[in-house]
């Protein structure tokens, strides 16, 4: 179908005017959407930094491409890749180099190698988990038998810690699922929500009775090869440039003067239908909007609609958010004494440190280092140790040099090193986090011409965020009379 002949394309002789608050990828995505929709509207795209982008930001130094946020996103599910190709940028994009395809868990200061095929709470491959020498011969048994453990036939929500320990098991649940969990939320699986953050899992358990079943199932479908351990590692893909490429994609179709960064909306306000935008100047907008898309993270939100609507405002507050860092550091290739053969570490909260993960970016993907030389990422803080991010950044620094040191035994000091805070930037889908989110949907029910959009909804990924600000300006177009 033609964008001309999409049923929310229209034409009108008045245009509309919308403001999107927040341009991060969600903000950015529901402003692109609204304009591929209906270029005749007046789109305003408020920003309170000075760039657009949220997190991701990509820098090019000295050779190195330093993602200081997202470094990547997952194909699994279509909504990002659907805009790349809608953008005419999908031809920029890579997948992971093939050839070192796996990670490594950090067991009692050791690395070892995650059972191949092993995703995040689903062993699809039995056989690769009995001669994992990560789990104790016990631990090993107690997973394989998780196709015998009958599926829970009560529908409420468990932690992330809970469904993983019934299924699988304490010991894999320690040294495999709870580090894997941590290294993409940031989080604590004691509290995760299963139906939230796992929603796939939980998923397989009710079809099929099993996840081992369940991931083979998966596994057999197009596009996957069920005999790779790599298979997941494959659906990765990312910009030959870095993620700003689609950043400066997004904005480069939007119209003249729609960005204003360096604008912070300070409240938000609603008189007969139309919508006042307050910035940090004082000013207003001077004849308001039609409609608005607030994509900002759930706690900002709440702060500027609780003159609108109290119940909604406190919910959306309640979310918490976990901060972290990222240090990121070049190393000559003859400085490391260990073979980069994986794409990283993840490390698990029973080893007692505050990293969550290192990541071996230029292993991963192409043109990031130098050719004599390796990118390194190094996660630190995260749920489990917010202190570490009001840290100096001195003692961020050696921090990441001694946990480095100890995994892979760098020498010397690096080429760079660059440190980034990432304060109260993801959100925990704790447990209730699906009754919260059905409860603030329903009052926004209530609001004409009003959209929520981000990452504190229904995923955290980038492809979730771009369905999310997708879906917010659909639906805001639907509104509008």
């Amino acid at each position: 179908m033609h964008l001309s002949e999409h049923p929310l394309s229209v034409s009108t002789h008045q245009p509309r005017q919308v403001a999107v608050i927040g341009a991060g990828i969600a903000g950015l995505a529901a402003a692109h959407r609204l304009h591929e929709l209906n270029p005749s509207l007046s789109i305003q795209l408020f920003e309170a930094s000075l760039r657009p982008g949220g997190a991701l930001q990509t820098r090019h130094h000295d050779g190195f491409l330093i993602e200081r946020g997202a470094d990547n996103f997952i194909t699994n599910v279509p909504w990002a890749l659907n805009l790349c190709r809608r953008l005419e940028i999908d031809d920029q994009l890579i997948t992971t180099r093939p050839q070192h395809r796996g990670a490594y868990v950090v067991r009692q200061g050791r690395l070892r190698r995650i059972p191949a095929g092993f995703q995040m709470v689903a062993p699809r491959r039995l056989r690769s988990v009995l001669t994992s020498p990560l789990l104790s011969v016990a631990g090993r048994l107690r997973l394989v038998c998780e196709p015998l453990i009958p599926a829970r036939t009560d529908t409420a929500d468990e932690t992330v810690a809970e469904f993983a320990q019934r299924r699988l098991g304490k010991e894999a649940y320690r040294w495999l699922v709870e580090p894997l969990v941590a290294g993409i939320y940031t989080a604590d699986a004691q509290h995760l929500s299963a139906l939230a953050s796992i929603p796939q899992f939980v998923a397989m358990e009710r079809t099929h009775g099993s996840l081992w079943r369940g991931a083979r199932q998966a596994a057999a479908c197009p596009g996957q090869d069920p005999t790779s351990g790599g298979a997941r590692y494959a659906l990765f893909q990312t910009f030959r440039n870095g993620l700003s490429v689609l950043v400066d994609s997004l904005v480069s179709r939007l119209p003249t003067g729609t960005l204003l960064v360096n604008t912070p909306v300070t409240a938000l306000t609603q008189n007969q239908q139309r919508w006042q935008v307050k910035v940090a100047s004082g000013e207003l907008s001077p004849q308001g909007f039609d409609g608005i898309v607030v994509a900002l993270s759930a706690v900002d939100a709440g702060r500027l609609l609780h003159s609108v609507d109290d119940i909604l405002a406190d919910e959306l507050i309640s979310i918490r958010y976990a901060s972290s860092v990222v240090v990121t550091l070049g190393f000559r290739r003859n400085q490391i004494a260990k073979n980069l053969d994986a794409f990283g570490i993840v490390v698990p909260a029973a080893e007692k440190r505050t990293t969550l993960a290192v990541s071996f970016s230029s292993v991963k993907y192409e043109q990031r280092a130098p050719d004599d030389c390796e990118l390194l990422r190094v996660f630190l803080g995260g749920a489990r140790h917010e202190e570490v991010h009001e840290l100096p950044d001195s003692h961020l620094r050696k921090l990441a040099l001694d946990e480095l040191q100890s995994f892979i035994g760098i020498q010397g000091s690096p080429q760079i090193c660059e440190i980034t805070r990432w304060s109260h930037s993801m959100p925990q889908y704790q447990l209730g986090h699906v009754e919260r989110i059905a409860t603030i949907e329903q009052r926004i029910t209530q609001l004409p011409h009003l959209q929520l959009a981000g990452n504190a909804y229904h995923g955290v990924g980038i492809p979730h965020c771009i369905r999310s600000g997708e879906l917010a300006a659909e639906r805001l177009l639907e509104s509008l009379p």
